[in-house]
């Protein structure tokens, strides 16, 4: 059975890899680390909450991936606003279709906890 947010979260990991090797390219090192960092921990975390000891556990992995997701497109909006940095729109609404998911498990899973 397909998991949505699984798919999506390795599909953007693959667009954050991408983007940050053409930032590699263009010598911007230090917002490539900080990308890639955020942009893969996305994808780890929904990864780990599939496998949560419990609902309490599943929810705080899901936060750890919000989090995350927020740290990501906080890093996307500095080069967005950047004259000297490429943008990726593509990267940035598929990290924006990623972070309706996430906060949809996140508030059903907060709602039915009792």
């Amino acid at each position: 059975m397909k998991n949505l947010v699984v798919e999506k979260s390795i599909e953007v990991a693959l667009l954050i890899i991408k983007y940050c090797e053409e930032l590699e390219k263009s010598k911007k090192y230090v917002i490539s680390k900080q990308l890639l960092k955020s942009g893969t921990s996305i994808g780890a975390n929904i990864h780990e909450a599939q496998n949560a000891e419990g609902r309490a556990d599943f929810i705080h992995k899901v936060k750890i991936a919000a989090k995350e997701l927020e740290e990501t497109k906080y890093w996307l909006t500095l080069c967005e606003k950047s004259d000297n940095y490429p943008t990726n729109l593509i990267l940035k609404e598929q990290i924006n279709q990623l972070g309706l998911i996430i906060y949809k498990i996140l508030s059903t899973s907060i709602k039915n906890k009792n």
